[in-house]
């Protein structure tokens, strides 16, 4: 192989990288490039990322259970019998008793492709996505804010010019090292704002008078970022003229924030008031309406996975058209996209109530358009289904799925309340999984197709800017292994051959192209010959004459009248809130070193012995009432179930909290505790917050020898 251009496999930052040959069938050292995004830095998951090629345990060929172990077999036996399953049991409980569950980190082509194959092949209804798990309460206030879903609408190197910025439940500085040095200049100016009940490695940028550390109680970035609505519109802050110009109902935010002063907002959130006004006041001044050099907002999972997820960035959004921030050069409102695809990904056609061009599935005029593209009767395409959870929670039911296929996803490590998930993976009939490696889900499969990943596979994926990105082949795939797209090709060759499937990714991205044409998100514009001649290209891009869309909102936003909408929120407690016996909050999330479900990070020898089991973060006041010292075991329960695990003591978590990160599977997965309660806008399961209770445990509750 020669030299290759490429992107890294994690994260939506999408990190530009080169990848070089080194000896070794399969092996490649990575090398990063200049890049807006990353600036020429990669993080340590990037520079490893080439070990996940050559893992010892790589799926090399499929795999079928056979008197209850998985043993290996050829593609056509594999094919043959999931084909056969899927039209038994269709014929027996109908088209929605299969369901098909895919994943942000799949290329566009290949999410095209799942929705495509779910709603013309299998004709079901019940197909979505881990991205559910990730962006949908973000997707869902944007969407009725300001009529359209773009993680950033804007292009991140434009945070580099900001006085201030608002991260609300972002910890990047582990999530996305390279993205911090675009927080260089909010930093110099003191207006680096971070809202989160840790002291992350992000809440820790603001040290030497770089900005403020807001440490509210877990699940109450709501009230907080009503109160500092409240000082921006009471003090006289606010952008008056664009709330009367830009927006449907500037009298309603007035309303919706009076009674959030800012001394009520500490007694909720536990953040002084002092703070709070502080906080206010410094995001107002970066304003452009103030002579500011501009301020930015920006939400992250901390903020977005809570049952009141969407109104908690819709408050954010609120905030940012008080100061005028949206749609105005070098400000605005934007969400942190997590997965390397979470973006591209929701767009074409594997979310519940979406097709291309992010179309509504319910939508007659969207319908007729994309089943023109795809030779198909509109009357034949199923109508919206269930959300993700919706969908576990349906599986092996009566009225539910007899039958799931999960691509790029790792359910028993990244869902919640995960004993009702394994409960009902195990009611199925058939359980296939497609992956690269023997994760959690792929064990407990009755097939199990081994797929391409990053390296291995041409295709686009969308960072979170909407810039679309070109992914390229350095290495041909390891045995028999074969793309996604092969597997939904074999299956409709098989099931309703009248409807073909390609396993060209080049041929997918063009039909991908014209289907997507005339949407929200419209990708006709954007050839494979324009990224690859080097061209930045953002969606929207209707035609090839085109330059894209790096910015939206300058003059309108996506709403039928060009303003936005202020959508009325108030503050409310998370579902599972505390109680006698629960006098803590449960509070996950990531660590530098690993990824996701931790499938990938986890097989990396360097990553690995970093971080190589999991911890709760406990501060030490806590600790000192239970008799725990540090890396000793302790045992946390919830409502859901109960974990051992070491302590890992500190201050920089509130006394009142105890965090966990969710990369560990088996004995070691949080999401064992975590609640299933939905957001009722967003289907947003409320990972981040629950009650706990604390208690020492015995080293043998570890397996270890007392």
């Amino acid at each position: 192989m020669t030299a290759v251009d490429t992107h890294c496999p994690y994260c939506a930052l999408q990190c530009a990288t080169t990848l070089h040959p080194v000896e070794g069938p399969g092996a490649v050292a990575v090398q990063p490039r200049d890049f807006p995004t990353n600036k020429g830095g990669l993080c340590r998951k990037g520079w490893t990322a080439p070990e996940v090629l050559t893992v010892p345990d790589r799926l090399t060929k499929p795999l079928i259970r056979r008197n209850g172990e998985l043993v290996e077999t050829s593609w056509d036996e594999a094919l043959d019998f999931v084909a056969d399953r899927i039209r038994s049991l269709q014929a027996a409980y109908g088209d929605d008793s299969v369901a098909v569950f895919g994943g942000g980190g799949l290329t566009n082509e290949k999410a095209y492709a799942l929705g495509k194959f779910a709603r013309v092949t299998l004709r079901t209804s019940n197909v979505d996505y881990n991205g559910r798990f990730c962006m949908s309460s973000a997707a869902a206030a944007t969407n009725r804010s300001f009529g359209i879903d773009r993680g950033l609408p804007f292009p991140l190197a434009d945070l580099a010019g900001a006085q201030a910025i608002l991260l609300v439940g972002s910890n990047i500085a582990e999530t996305m090292p390279p993205a911090v040095a675009h927080l260089e200049n909010a930093r110099a100016a003191g207006g680096l704002l971070v809202v989160d009940p840790r002291r992350t490695a992000t809440a820790g940028l603001v040290d030497d008078q770089a900005g403020i550390h807001l440490q509210p109680t877990p699940g109450t970035d709501l009230a907080l970022v009503l109160s500092l609505t409240h000082v921006v519109l009471q003090e006289g802050l606010a952008d008056t003229a664009y709330l009367q110009g830009r927006t449907d109902d500037p009298d309603g935010l007035f309303r919706s924030t009076a009674a959030w002063w800012p001394e009520r907002a500490e007694r909720v959130t536990g953040v002084p008031a002092v703070t709070i006004r502080q906080a206010a006041r410094v995001l107002a001044a970066a304003a452009p309406t103030h002579g500011g050099a501009g301020a930015f907002i920006l939400t992250g999972r901390g903020a977005e996975q809570h049952s009141k997820g969407t109104d908690t960035v819709t408050a954010c959004i609120n905030l940012a058209l008080a100061l005028g921030l949206p749609g105005r050069l070098g400000s605005g409102y934007g969400c942190i996209t997590g997965q390397g695809n979470g973006q591209g990904g929701r767009e074409h056609g594997q979310k519940a109530d979406q097709l291309p061009g992010y179309r509504s599935i319910a939508d007659p005029a969207a319908r007729a358009y994309v089943a023109g593209v795809w030779g198909v009767d509109p009357a034949d395409l199923p109508g919206p289904g269930r959300s993700a959870v919706e969908l576990i929670n349906a599986l092996g039911t009566p009225d539910g799925p007899r039958a799931l296929l999960v691509h790029g996803s790792n359910l028993l490590v990244s869902a919640p309340r995960l004993q009702s998930v394994r409960e009902h993976l195990a009611a199925l009939d058939l359980l296939v999984v497609a992956d690269v490696v023997p994760s959690e889900t792929a064990l407990i499969a009755d097939v199990v197709f081994p797929v391409t990943q990053w390296a291995e596979e041409d295709g686009t994926m969308t960072s979170l800017e909407g810039r679309v990105l070109r992914r390229r082949a350095a290495v041909p795939p390891p045995g028999e292994v074969r793309s996604d797209l092969a597997v939904f090709a074999g299956l409709a060759e098989r099931l309703r051959p009248s409807v073909p499937f390609s396993t060209d990714p080049a041929e997918i991205y063009e039909e991908l192209r014209v289907a997507s044409a005339g949407g929200i998100a419209d990708y006709a514009g954007i050839s494979w010959e324009r990224l690859d001649a080097g061209e930045a290209l953002f969606w929207p891009c209707p035609d090839e004459a085109h330059a894209g869309t790096p910015r939206l909102f300058a003059d309108r936003f996506g709403t039928p009248d060009g303003r936005a909408r202020v959508v009325a929120v108030d503050h409310r407690p998370v579902a599972d809130d505390l109680r006698g016996e629960a006098p803590l909050y449960l509070v996950t999330g990531r660590l530098l070193q690993h990824y996701q479900s931790g499938a990938q990070t986890r097989r990396v020898a360097e990553l690995a012995e970093a971080e190589p089991e999991v911890f709760a973060e406990i501060h030490p006041r806590v600790a000192a009432q239970l008799g725990v010292s540090d890396g000793r075991p302790v045992r946390l329960t919830t409502a859901r179930g109960s974990m051992v695990l070491a302590a890992r003591l500190t201050t920089d978590v509130r006394p009142d909290t105890v965090f966990v990160p969710f990369h560990f599977g088996g004995e070691g997965s949080v999401n064992e505790l975590t609640n299933d309660a939905l957001d009722p806008v967003s289907k947003m399961p409320e990972f981040k917050a629950c009650a706990v209770e604390l208690s020492a445990a015995s080293l043998s509750a570890r397996g270890i020898p007392a």
